[in-house]
């Protein structure tokens, strides 16, 4: 894998980062309505996911060995 990305690829990441955020973060205001535990249990899962999720897009955005 190459050390670094384009600025088309950049932006891509960037797009993901956000919407993967919006996804979390209403994921974790629904799951305190929910009332019903599948329901309840889908979503901390996705908060889960989610997060872990963030986490790797990040890297890509702040990993920016050799760039110059």
């Amino acid at each position: 894998m190459t050390k670094y990305l384009a600025l088309h690829e950049t932006l891509d990441v960037h797009e993901l980062l956000t919407f993967k955020n919006l996804c979390l973060t209403k994921a974790t205001t629904m799951s305190a309505f929910a009332q019903d535990e599948e329901l309840k249990n889908l979503l901390a899962n996705d908060v889960t996911t989610g997060t872990r999720h963030i986490q790797q897009l990040k890297q890509f955005l702040t990993n920016r060995e050799g760039r110059q």
